[in-house]
């Protein structure tokens, strides 16, 4: 039989990637990024250069479909894959990342009459402007007895979609009732693609509060936060909700000759980047936590029965695998504060020495701080440079390092920053394995557990697991592929369920981390130091983070 492959194209924070997937084995026969054009706005507009407040996050829509245009002709360019072998496309999305659309879907940012609000722009996942807006929700949602908050770890992100939609209600009145319908950019994409809407479970599960079995929370809840709000989820947040793996619809003649593919092929529903990743380095069933770790890491969890756990991002019924209960939790910044590390306070000595070396800085870093023993620095750090995900829900944190000498240097530094965001996945571990949702091994997918040994072997060491490394270096995009391929079926070469994709596309490399016991019985005390610091700046007993932050934008008016 003459093989058959999909694409998966997984759209991060600063570009997308296309990946061309044997549907026989999962093997990537290629991949190509394309950079976003206008990178993260969150400074000023294109063109206009209007300048934004505090916490804005925002994207262009036109840099999503150029991803389509430029790196999927890229792949079958550079492989030669005759077009009728590629049976289907899938995408993966940040998330929440949405966009308010008029009655054609095209976005608001493109009409000339808003392109200067940056309400009419995409609002990226990180775009955490609508603090007020979330604080509101859960205190309404929390005085009400909603029986959705517990779902969601006790409070809805300001991340998430209807805290972003409030504050464009709030600030915004005009885009508001200019918007025929507000879209995960996942969806918009996929519309893209295929001339029609389709929403994805995914998103609307674990970003707009909808739930399988009850759908959105009540209009009376929508009309006590807002009257304006009452009708949103019948209006503005209308349409079928399909699940993972559905067909979208096929692929449109116009777009696919711009992409090098044949017209007609399936179109899976968007998907959520990190829960794409999940069956992709095979798992299937319960136990087994999956952490996509980047800037940021999501954490995903199947479970068999629906359990309350504190600063749980959200937990959905057939949210990550059909049959299970998906747990999400997450960190909201991991790659990102390495980064910031390395570009605001390493001395000009290490860059010089890498250079040297031929190695880049971190690795350098990297390979001074595996020097030192667990303690040996005398540092303890709070892992909260982008605030806090889980467990805590708290956009307003802010990161902090302790146990400075005269004598501490860089690497010492970046061993403390490494270990800070194993104690945050360690929280989180703990909180759903004392809440009956079992943690009984974790796997690593994304671009930090390919470049960083130490940072693994500090994981497995700080939460007394092992630790499975995805074999893909592009998890997220080969489960978007995965999809794919299940949305195209059986007949047609792929699949009819996704775990039935996953046992044979699936993969992990055959080395793991374990955890080293010496080094387990010194994390024990660190993490515990670690817990007291967590609680006394993030439960009350010193604010002072919060006051810093609202001295830092009084002062910057």
């Amino acid at each position: 039989m003459t093989k058959k492959y999909t694409v998966g194209v997984d759209y991060g924070t600063e570009s997308g990637r296309a990946v061309l997937i044997d549907l026989s084995n999962g093997e990537e026969i290629a991949d190509h990024v394309t950079p976003y054009r206008h990178g993260v706005i969150d400074d000023r507009l294109p063109e206009s250069g209007i300048k934004l407040e505090h916490e804005w996050a925002l994207q262009h829509p036109l840099d999503y479909v150029e991803v389509l245009t430029t790196s999927v002709p890229a792949v079958m360019q550079e492989t030669g894959i005759d077009p009728n072998d590629v049976i289907g496309i899938g995408v993966d999305f940040t998330a929440c990342t949405m966009l308010p659309v008029d009655e054609r879907g095209q976005p608001l940012c493109l009409n000339e009459n808003y392109k200067e609000n940056p309400h009419s722009w995409v609002k990226l996942w990180k775009h955490h402007a609508a603090q007020d807006e979330a604080n509101l929700i859960n205190e309404i949602a929390e005085k009400r007895g909603e029986k959705f908050l517990p779902r969601y770890g006790g409070k809805i992100s300001s991340e998430w979609m209807i805290a972003k939609i409030w504050q464009i209600l709030d600030e915004s009145e005009d885009i508001y009732y200019q918007t025929d319908q507000f879209l995960e950019a996942t969806d918009w994409i996929v519309s893209q693609m295929t001339g029609t809407i389709a929403k994805n479970s995914c998103t609307a599960g674990y970003k707009a509060i909808w739930h399988k079995q009850e759908g959105y929370p009540s209009n009376n809840f929508f009309k006590s936060l807002d009257p304006r709000l009452e009708k949103l989820t019948e209006t503005k947040l209308r349409g079928d909700i399909l699940p993972l793996g559905a067909k979208a619809g096929q692929l449109q003649p116009e777009i696919a000759e711009k992409m090098g593919l044949k017209a007609g092929i399936a179109v899976a529903v968007g998907n959520v980047d990190a829960h794409a990743a999940v069956p992709a380095v095979g798992v299937t069933t319960p136990g087994k936590l999956v952490m996509a770790m980047g800037t940021s890491i999501c954490h995903m969890l199947l479970g068999e029965k629906e359990n309350k756990v504190e600063g749980m991002c959200g937990v959905v019924e057939d949210g990550i695998i059909p049959g299970y209960l998906g747990y999400e939790a997450g960190q909201s910044a991991v790659g990102d504060i390495f980064a910031w590390f390395v570009n605001n306070s390493v001395p000009q000595y290490v860059f010089k020495e890498a250079e040297e070396k031929g190695i880049n800085v971190h690795t350098l870093l990297e390979e001074k701080a595996a020097v030192y023993k667990p303690g040996q620095s005398g540092l303890m750090a709070l892992d909260w440079w982008n605030g806090n995900r889980s467990i805590l829900v708290d956009t307003e944190l802010s990161g902090m390092m302790i146990g400075y000498t005269l004598s501490t240097k860089p690497e010492e530094m970046y061993r403390a920053l490494l270990e800070a965001t194993a104690y945050g996945t360690r929280a989180i571990v703990d909180a759903f394995h004392e809440n009956g949702v079992s943690v009984d091994v974790l796997y690593a997918c994304g671009g930090l557990p390919q470049k960083n040994k130490l940072l693994m072997q500090i994981y497995a060491d700080v939460t007394n697991r092992e630790i499975r490394i995805a074999a893909s270096k592009q998890t997220p995009a080969l489960g978007a592929a995965m999809f794919a391929a299940v949305a195209a079926g059986s007949a047609t070469g792929g699949y009819d369920t996704i775990t039935e994709a996953a046992d044979y596309m699936g993969r992990v490399k055959e080395e793991s981390y374990k955890p080293i016991p010496e080094n387990v019985v010194v994390y024990e005390k660190l993490y515990r130091e670690y817990e007291t610091l967590h609680d006394y700046f993030a439960r009350g007993a010193n604010d002072v983070m919060k006051r810093l932050k609202s001295l830092k934008a009084e002062m910057s008016l």
